[in-house]
């Protein structure tokens, strides 16, 4: 298997916080930043070809079993912040790291992760080990 050091599969996507996302305290309510890491997500799955539909269509779902947040500082209306996201773990899983920054200052603001596993969607049985067509869509040998 190849070291996952010398990949590396990521993408970032700019979002401009919008009214609708803050909370009473005018600063973006705490659950809206999944929302912000699955526009980053979506955007780097579309870079590599295997977004949701693409998933669906290659027999399998990949449900977030596990999700971890830590928040550094707040972002506030109309902010133009950076959600990057990359992906660090594919063989038995897919683990996707996450950095969002202010985009004027590089200041981090949050940073994440999320952890998705391959379900057969005929057999609706989890696979302890990814799909061989997560690593053609990754140009990695298949095992």
């Amino acid at each position: 298997m190849p070291d996952s050091s010398s990949h590396r599969w990521q993408a970032e996507v700019e979002i401009q916080v919008q009214f609708f996302d803050l909370d009473p305290m005018e600063i973006v309510w705490h659950g809206n930043y999944v929302k912000y890491l699955e526009i980053a997500r979506c955007k780097l799955l579309d870079q590599i070809g295997y977004n949701y539909p693409q998933m669906r269509d290659s027999g399998y779902a990949w449900p977030v079993v596990d999700l971890h947040l830590r928040y550094v500082k707040p972002a506030t209306f109309g902010q133009i912040i950076v959600a990057r996201a990359e992906i660090v773990e594919w063989e038995s899983r897919l683990k996707i790291n996450y950095l969002i920054v202010d985009k004027a200052t590089g200041q981090r603001l949050t940073k994440g992760s999320t952890v998705q596993v391959a379900v057969s969607l005929a057999s609706k049985e989890m696979c302890f080990v990814s799909p061989s067509i997560l690593f053609q869509k990754l140009g990695l040998p298949t095992t």
